[in-house]
C-alpha cells in the first residue's frame, strides 16, 4: 500500500535491547544504523535514555539503555550520509533525568519518545512538554492499553489532546494481544478522544499478527509505523521491517540493505539470543498477559517448550484474576 504520508521508525536496537540488556556491540549498532540510512526509513531509535545509578549501571544494563551523546555520535559519525534518518531515543516515566538533557540543537538526538502506562499519562505528558521545550520532536507511547480500564484510558486521551507539544500519540500492542478489529476499534477511540493528534502504531508478535496488525493500522489511516529488522524485540518480537518496507511500495524505501544486515549480523545473533514467535509467547498473547512469565519459561531449558503446562497455569491465573 502506497501513501506518501507514511513514515517508518526502526526500533531495532531499542526493542531488541530488551532481550539482552542492551549489550549490543558498537559494530552491531553501526550495522543497524547503516541499514537504516541506506533503506530510507524516516527514524531510527538507538535505545533508551535512562538515568544511571549505583543499581542501574552501564556495565550491567548496557550502554544503549542510556544512549549518552558520545555513544550516539560514535554511531552516527561512522556512516556520514546526505539524508540520514532522524535519531530517536526512549524515555521511561520515573527513570530519566531531564536536567541532564542538552537542547536539541546541541544533541545528536532528534526525537524523544516517552513511554508510560495509563496511570502515569500526566507524568508522561510532563516529560513531553519538557522535551519539546528543548526542541525535540515528541511522542507519547501509552503502554498496555489492552488491559487498561476504558474510562481511565479515555480520560487520559482527553488529557493528551490538550497538549500541543505532543507530535505523535502511539497505540501500543504491548502484549501482542490485538486482532485486526481491535486495532481498528482502538484507533477509532484514540481519534475520538484525541482528535488533534497524529497517530503511531507499535505491534508485538505474540500471535504472529504484528505485520498484519500494522497493515490494519495503515488501512485505518495511521501514518507512523514501528518495525524492527528481522522482527527482533522483547519476547516474540515486533513487526518485521523488511516485510513492512516491501508492503509499502514506496520508492523512497530500499529493502536490500535490511536483508544485507539480516544475512551478515542477525543470522549469527540468533545463535546467541532468541526472539520471535513460539507457542509459549502465543499463550501470553492469547490471554492478553504481560510476556514476563513467558520469557521466564523460555529461559528455563528444562520446561521451555512445555506449552500445555504453561497454558494451564496461565489460564488458571487469568481466571483467578491475579495480575
Amino acid at each position: 500500500m502506497y501513501r506518501k504520508e507514511i513514515k517508518v521508525l526502526d526500533c531495532t536496537i531499542r526493542d531488541g535491547g530488551l532481550i539482552n540488556n542492551y549489550q549490543f556491540g558498537n559494530d552491531f549498532v553501526k550495522t543497524v544504523y547503516r541499514a537504516a540510512c541506506d533503506s530510507g526509513v524516516d527514524y531510527v531509535e538507538l535505545g533508551k535514555k535512562l538515568a544511571e545509578s549505583d543499581d542501574y549501571t552501564r556495565d550491567k544494563w548496557g550502554p544503549w539503555n542510556f544512549c549518552d551523546d558520545d555513544d550516539l555520535r560514535g554511531v552516527i559519525d561512522s556512516y556520514p550520509t546526505e539524508n540520514p534518518p532522524a535519531v530517536a531515543v526512549m524515555y521511561d516515566v520515573g527513570r530519566v533525568d531531564v536536567a541532564a538533557l542538552q537542547p536539541a540543537d546541541a544533541s545528536p538526538i532528534d526525537m524523544i519518545r516517552t513511554a508510560c502506562y495509563v496511570a502515569d499519562i500526566d507524568k508522561g505528558l510532563d516529560l513531553v512538554k519538557r522535551t519539546k521545550d528543548l526542541g525535540y520532536e515528541t511522542t507519547l507511547n501509552i503502554m498496555a492499553p489492552s488491559v487498561a480500564i476504558e474510562t481511565d484510558l479515555v480520560e487520559g486521551l482527553k488529557q493528551v489532546n490538550e497538549v500541543p507539544e505532543l507530535d505523535f500519540l502511539y497505540l501500543v500492542d504491548s502484549y501482542g494481544a490485538f486482532y485486526s478489529e481491535q486495532v481498528t476499534a482502538y484507533v477509532e477511540m484514540y481519534r475520538t478522544h484525541a482528535p488533534s493528534k497524529e497517530l503511531g502504531f507499535h505491534a508485538h508478535n505474540n500471535q504472529q499478527l504484528a505485520f498484519a496488525n500494522t497493515q490494519q493500522a495503515i488501512i485505518d489511516g495511521v501514518n507512523l509505523l514501528d518495525a524492527t529488522i528481522n522482527g527482533i524485540g522483547r519476547g516474540a518480537g515486533n513487526c518485521n521491517l523488511e516485510l513492512l518496507l516491501n508492503f509499502l511500495k514506496n520508492p523512497k524505501f530500499d529493502v536490500r540493505p535490511i536483508y544485507k544486515a539480516i544475512q551478515e549480523a542477525f543470522v549469527p545473533l540468533r545463535q546467541e539470543i532468541e526472539w520471535g514467535y513460539n507457542d509459549i509467547y502465543g499463550v501470553s498473547g492469547t490471554l492478553n498477559q504481560h510476556p514476563r512469565d513467558a520469557m521466564k519459561q523460555r529461559a528455563n531449558t528444562k520446561v521451555q517448550d512445555d506449552c500445555y503446562d504453561f497454558y494451564v497455569e496461565s489460564k488458571r491465573i487469568d481466571d483467578a484474576g491475579v495480575s
